[in-house]
């Protein structure tokens, strides 16, 4: 017998705020945190403002060794932690799935680099902690005292959604009775901000912040970097119940791919990333019919954006009575990387909680006009929410939640 799977408990740190009433009132105001770049005048970015971990820790000795990717996740985990109510002995034993990705912020601890030479007397002895993809899970483990099965996934933008994923899986198939997943990444620094430039995957056409990110419009140029961090906890329905839980949405499908085409850009028929959707959906034991509202990577990118909107009406729009509305939440809160599903699914949530579908803003000339893309808030008809994410490499990944009532 197969286990279903619930989250009970939310953390997040997002540039829309830390708190339901924050992202409520910045949706609600239309005011979202974008800004022009501070490294690049004619670049665009989306921060979080005022986080300070100590917050969430208190004075901790090893935040020092945390890269800023790793300090939201680890403040998203307590946070997570805290909502659920869950005890010590519980998470004694639960999992642990984070997706994280590289760190960017070279210049921080090599600011001066001569000939090669990388040493210098300023340089902490324990530099490389900011820089290994597992530094994030190992200071939430130790914080939280987390011993049971783990995983740090880096599969770029995919890697939070990926990481729910893999928990609600060991959940389902009884590896795990609870688990804690989710993700942080931050690339607001110089370096990432000199990737994604030299990549030319991001906005650099100066003009309105606000205008900048732009999913699904004919006038789209690049995404906007963004960063936030997002932890839930997961557990089995009868485990939650037997301790009384708040349950907040289920968990029914999961779908992963890899298009196996270039080391960045999408496949241009998607013919992988609905391979993915579709798992999701046959896991869920639900059709395509049954999708209420679809959160889409929406990237504001010229090639995702074509790729993923080709997909969505193959799947929803070419016969189906049924249409689902679709939301893109990077135009709030920016592209997070390897944060992306984890921190769109809690914004997500915390809206929906409300009775707010947020609208994909600055979509003024749509680049399909099949796909049924939300542009005013509204609310949402019926409990069935499919999370879409793609990253660089052909990672392709995709999340059916149901909303508990």
């Amino acid at each position: 017998m197969r286990n279903r799977v619930v989250i009970t408990g939310t953390g997040y740190i997002t540039s829309l705020g830390s708190t339901s009433e924050e992202i409520m009132d910045a949706v609600r105001q239309n005011k979202p945190a974008f800004a022009a770049s501070h490294d690049f005048e004619e670049c665009v970015d989306c921060p979080v403002q005022g986080f300070d971990l100590t917050a969430s820790t208190g004075r901790w000795k090893n935040k020092k060794y945390l890269s800023r990717s790793a300090q939201l996740a680890l403040a998203a985990a307590i946070r997570a932690a805290e909502n659920s109510g869950v005890t010590t002995d519980v998470l004694n034993d639960a999992g642990l799935f984070v997706g994280t990705g590289p760190n960017f912020d070279i210049s921080s601890d090599f600011p001066n680099i001569e000939n090669g030479n990388m040493d210098s007397v300023d340089l902490a002895a324990l530099w490389m902690l900011r820089y290994l993809p597992n530094t994030a899970a190992s200071a939430i483990s130790q914080f939280l005292n987390i011993h049971g099965e783990n995983s740090t996934i880096g599969t770029a933008c995919s890697a939070s959604t990926q990481a729910i994923g893999e928990a609600f899986r060991k959940i389902k198939d009884g590896y795990l009775t609870v688990a804690l997943a989710g993700g942080g990444d931050s690339r607001i620094s110089h370096g990432g901000m000199l990737a994604y430039k030299k990549a030319q995957a991001i906005w650099n056409k100066g003009g309105n912040p606000n205008k900048a990110c732009r999913p699904f419009d004919t006038e789209r140029s690049g995404f906007v970097a963004g960063e936030g961090g997002a932890m839930f906890i997961l557990e089995s329905l009868e485990h939650a119940q037997a301790r009384g839980a708040h349950i907040i949405a289920e968990i029914c499908g999961y779908g992963a791919t890899m298009d196996a085409h270039t080391m960045t850009a999408p496949h241009p028929e998607a013919v992988h990333a609905e391979k993915a959707v579709r798992s999701a959906i046959s896991e869920a034991e639900m059709t395509p019919e049954d999708i209420n509202l679809i959160a889409a990577h929406g990237t504001s990118t010229p090639l995702n954006d074509q790729m993923e909107a080709t997909m969505l009406e193959r799947i929803f729009y070419s016969h189906n009575e049924k249409q689902p509305c679709v939301t893109a939440v990077k135009s709030w809160v920016g592209h997070c990387t390897a944060a992306s599903g984890a921190v769109e699914l809690s914004v997500l949530l915390t809206l929906l909680s409300k009775g707010v579908v947020p609208p994909v803003r600055n979509l003024t000339s749509p680049c399909s006009d099949k796909i049924n893309f939300t542009t005013k808030s509204t609310q949402l008809s019926g409990k069935n929410i499919l999370l879409e994410n793609f990253g660089f490499g052909g990672q392709n990944s995709a999340l059916i939640v149901r909303l508990w009532s």
